[in-house]
């Protein structure tokens, strides 16, 4: 009898972190000498080099139906916004601008008439916003609707700002107010019909705005030491960026952009603060700056709010310190594909 062989660690559900090392080792071995590659695999995007003063960013990203988006509650011009958003956002956290993308769409026959113009809408409105242009792509016909996006982006040569770039003593900041799009998900989630395009406490979830001006900006002025975008939720991305690192953090609680429950629409699952720490897809810049530079970031850029929630720190912990003063680990329940969900969050969906 053949016998069964038992999975190492490394096999047993690595989580997402375990999965990305494996593939980084494969590629590692795929980098020679003059590739043109200045960054691969571990950052926001990677960093391609170029012969006119700017280095090409490259990112891709995937918007699946059932996964990130449910075709009879989310509106199809929303999703052609989204996919496009979410992959925009990670150039805007290189400090870079896009230029243009490649679409690979797979959608069943039913879709490829009214569905697909709205799509096509919301995925038309979207590039012009963000200045980035359909270049080409994929099509084929499947049950269920999978999306791929690829952006093209530029940066000046050593203007990229990257997540290994904290150091001790450097202030923690974010944009915006962290926790309204996975509010506007759990609403959408609980309701029966399509969402409205038109109600406000859903419009960070369907319609998120990347900081391509506040990123683009901070690298230009050389303030941002580190800098990556908050798509996994703070309490799984910022483990990210001190990993890079090679620091810890301490947040203060009191400080953190929470978003604003209407009383009308609370319950026992939408504390603020764990909205704001653990909910994904708020599409926000976190980033570090000096001390030295402090004086030079402004409550606001361009009607964005800019707020400092914490410091780097040399010991490789993250602590979460609330009013009292008080500190304890901070809890990594955030976003991870691989992870099987825990009961307090119980997200089967991710948007």
């Amino acid at each position: 009898m053949k016998k069964t062989k038992h999975l190492s660690a490394k096999h047993q559900n690595p989580g997402e972190a375990g999965v990305l090392r494996r593939i980084d080792e494969v590629a590692a071995r795929m980098q020679t000498r003059g590739s043109g590659v200045r960054l691969g695999i571990g950052d926001d995007a990677a960093l391609f080099k170029s012969t006119n003063g700017f280095d090409q960013i490259l990112t891709c990203d995937w918007f699946l139906e059932g996964t990130h988006f449910l075709r009879d509650k989310h509106p199809a011009d929303a999703v052609g916004w989204k996919c496009l958003a979410r992959a925009v956002s990670d150039v805007a956290a290189m400090g870079g601008l896009p230029r243009c993308f490649l679409l690979s769409l797979a959608l069943p026959a039913s879709h490829a008439g009214l569905w697909l113009d709205e799509f096509l809408q919301g995925l038309h409105r979207a590039a012009k916003r963000f200045g980035c242009v359909l270049a080409g792509g994929d099509t084929t016909r499947r049950r269920d609707i999978l999306i791929n996006v690829t952006v093209v982006g530029e940066v000046r040569t050593g203007e990229a700002v990257l997540r290994s770039g904290a150091r001790p003593g450097d202030v923690l900041f974010v944009s915006g107010r962290l926790g309204e799009a996975e509010l506007g998900l759990r609403l959408i989630r609980k309701s029966k019909r399509l969402a409205s395009s038109r109600d406000p406490i859903f419009k960070k979830h369907l319609y998120p705005e990347p900081r391509l001006a506040l990123g683009r900006w901070l690298a230009e002025k050389r303030l941002a030491s580190a800098m990556m975008d908050l798509s996994d939720g703070l309490s799984t991305d910022l483990p990210r960026l001190c990993a890079a690192s090679s620091v810890g953090a301490r947040l203060k609680a009191s400080k953190i952009p929470a978003v604003g429950v209407p009383k009308g629409r609370r319950s026992g699952d939408t504390a603020a603060l764990d909205l704001a720490l653990h909910g994904g897809d708020d599409y926000e810049l976190l980033f570090t700056v000096p001390r030295k530079k402090l004086k030079r970031i402004p409550r606001s850029q361009n009607g964005t709010p800019i707020t400092a929630i914490g410091e780097i720190t040399k010991e490789r912990t993250l602590l979460l310190v609330d009013k009292a003063g008080r500190e304890s680990p901070l809890p990594d329940l955030g976003w991870d594909p691989f992870r099987k969900p825990d009961k307090r969050q119980e997200l089967t969906l991710r948007v």
